[in-house]
């Protein structure tokens, strides 16, 4: 769109693809192995879902970049380096309940953000949080259910869900850590700047912690790198090799 920088447009994009496409694919991990058939079936649909909304954004990121690339290209032939995913999507499942807490951190500010979203500048970028934000609602709402009902269950649920709160807090942060893209998004229209989704994020894991009966942990310190590149877990390299692995070994095959 015209006024805006191609490139940091791209960047923005392959951010809001990249966290769909890592989390869609570590949730699609779940499939058959869910403690139930119910919970089975919905991690499936929400990997689903996920991996539908990153066709679209990594469709238009190719688009954007005007290279010939495609989103498939962009999904199984970048290399670790070049994924701009946050930190919090691409750590190991651990079980069911981490599974679940990292899902509504996540929606949550996922619901925030594509909220925000909706009256973006860029008519392409408002249609697929149009779309995506349907999803989201309903991801978010069961997530919520699946962490007050787990952290206000059992002593053993609770003390899970209360190690999966700890260990994915510090994770956090990173949602909301501002750089030169996201400014440029905010004076663009395109997007907001996520430190002002802060306080909104907040009073809604608030309000979801009280009810789990769950301390958010008192602390500011957050992991970051993996939305500008700079860093990711050794955990990320594993994804990739077992989503990426038919690609690299069999080039441009389709069937």
């Amino acid at each position: 769109m015209a006024g805006v920088d191609k490139d940091m447009l791209a960047q923005f994009l392959l951010r809001m693809g990249d966290n769909t496409l890592i989390l869609g694919h570590r949730v699609s991990e779940w499939c058959g192995h869910s403690p139930v058939l119910e919970e089975d079936i919905a991690l499936a649909n929400t990997a689903l879902d996920l991996l539908g909304q990153t066709q679209l954004w990594l469709g238009y990121a190719a688009e954007v970049m005007g290279d010939g690339k495609t989103a498939d290209d962009l999904a199984f032939l970048r290399d670790a380096w070049d994924f701009r995913n946050l930190l919090l999507v691409e750590l190991p499942n651990g079980d069911f309940g981490q599974t679940l807490m990292r899902q509504f951190l996540f929606d949550a500010f996922h619901s925030v953000l594509l909220g925000r979203l909706l009256q973006s500048s860029d008519q392409s970028v408002r249609e697929i949080a149009e779309k995506a934000s349907k999803e989201v609602a309903y991801h978010v709402e069961r997530s919520a259910d699946t962490v007050v009902g787990l952290g206000d269950g059992t002593e053993e649920s609770h003390a899970r869900m209360q190690a999966a709160l700890d260990l994915l807090w510090p994770y956090v942060g990173e949602m909301f850590a501002s750089d030169d893209i996201d400014r440029a998004m905010a004076a663009a229209g395109v997007a907001p700047d996520p430190a002002g989704l802060r306080d909104e994020y907040d009073a809604l894991v608030g309000k979801v912690m009280a009810e789990a009966t769950l301390s958010i942990p008192d602390s500011s310190f957050a992991h970051k790198g993996g939305r500008t590149g700079a860093t990711h877990t050794e955990h990320l390299g594993h994804l990739l090799c077992h989503m990426q692995w038919l690609q690299r070994a069999y080039p441009g095959a389709n069937w």
